[in-house]
């Protein structure tokens, strides 16, 4: 559209040259003789009027060229503008469907495609490359849960045998030497910690896989409680307070039983492991939003002062914050990147903040499902409702 309206400028401007050159005239005659001086000056005269009235009428004749000209200018400015527009939207258009669709997959819809139809263009091109591209991803994906679920399953069963030859041996008749209980001792805790991750991989690739097959309506202050039952002797052992704020009757949210149970189960243990003897649990559940569309677990505890910039890769898998952050060592690191994982599965977010005066909050904040379902009283130990 700019080269058409600089061609269409200078072809004015030729115009308007071209126009005003013609009106540059002779304005002398020949002298037609000296014999009759009155009718040689009454001809000059009606030559020099005549050639006054055509050198006017050829300025209005270059006047209305050019104002001709400047008009249809105009109207080919306007009409080249909304030909481009239109041209230009039916050119984008492909492009904006594939923006939208592309910023509309994710981990978990890699199965979707852009499926872009049309004659075989450019666009169409890039489109069906976007979609192998997504094809090969998604097969990266699944191959890559598939293998951390076998993996685990597979690793089970040396531990079993591991477990027995223990037992085995610490039951065989006469008197164990004590450097042999020692040992099987610390080979057992060994194995239960290895358990415990193998269990932890297992969780976090059904969760990533949207594996959801215990879904039920919950409350969510009710599984924050069983978690704190669950673990009184830990409270006691490290000598921690702990502050419970679950006033808010409505927080109800949709979602698999044994997931959500896990998420307050690691934040709970993630309070305890990481806390200072003898310092606080803080568990609060709140609504969210003007409209209370959502809710939130809240779990703050006290501790040592931690790095902000850092906080956010312990949602991260094998992310630690040093020594003061594993206590004996014997962490994971994957409670939290399991927390972050089901919340995200859930359509939840997770926040962590470091504490100004030491210590970590965690909020979890999940969709609440609707208070106007019926209230059926949940079970203590699950916080479900049945």
């Amino acid at each position: 559209m700019t080269l058409f309206l600089l061609s269409g400028t200078a072809l004015l401007a030729i115009a308007a040259v071209a126009a005003s050159g013609g009106s540059r005239s002779s304005q002398t005659a020949p002298d037609g003789g000296t014999g009759q001086p009155a009718t040689a000056a009454q001809a000059q005269g009606r030559i020099d009027e005549l050639e006054q009235q055509l050198t006017q009428a050829h300025d209005t004749q270059s006047r209305q060229i050019v104002i001709g000209s400047a008009i249809a200018l105009g109207v080919m400015v306007v009409i080249s503008v909304g030909l481009g527009w239109f041209v230009a939207g039916r050119v984008l258009r492909p492009l904006r469907v594939m923006t939208a669709a592309t910023r509309r997959i994710t981990a978990d819809s890699l199965h979707e495609r852009l499926a872009i139809g049309g004659p075989g263009d450019e666009v169409k091109d890039l489109a069906d490359t976007i979609d192998d591209l997504l094809g090969r991803l998604e097969g990266s994906f699944d191959a890559q849960r598939l293998f951390v679920a076998n993996a685990s399953h597979e690793l089970r069963t040396p531990l079993t045998t591991m477990r027995a030859s223990l037992d085995v041996a610490l039951a065989k008749p006469g008197p164990v030497p004590e450097t042999t209980v020692t040992l099987a001792a610390r080979m057992r805790a060994e194995l239960d910690q290895v358990d415990r991750l193998l269990e932890s991989l297992l969780v976090l690739a059904r969760t990533q896989h949207g594996e959801f097959t215990d879904s039920a309506r919950l409350a969510l202050g009710q599984l924050a409680l069983t978690a704190l039952t669950g673990r009184a002797k830990d409270i006691a052992a490290k000598g921690l307070t702990v502050r419970e704020n679950r006033s808010d009757g409505s927080a109800w949210v949709w979602g698999s039983q044994t997931l959500l149970r896990r998420v307050a189960d690691n934040v709970v243990d993630n309070a305890i492991a990481h806390n200072d003897p003898g310092g606080w649990i803080s568990v609060a559940v709140r609504a969210e939003g003007d409209d209370a569309g959502a809710v939130s677990l809240v779990v703050e505890s006290s501790g040592p002062v931690l790095d902000q910039r850092r906080v956010a890769d312990l949602a991260q898998p094998f992310r630690r914050l040093g020594a003061d952050r594993t206590g004996t060592g014997r962490g994971s690191g994957l409670g939290l990147s399991i927390v972050a994982a089901i919340t995200q599965g859930h359509h939840g977010t997770l926040d962590l903040r470091a504490r100004p005066d030491g210590g970590l909050r965690v909020t979890i904040t999940l969709p609440r499902t609707d208070g106007r379902a019926p209230a059926e009283a949940p079970d203590t130990e699950t916080g479900v409702a049945r």
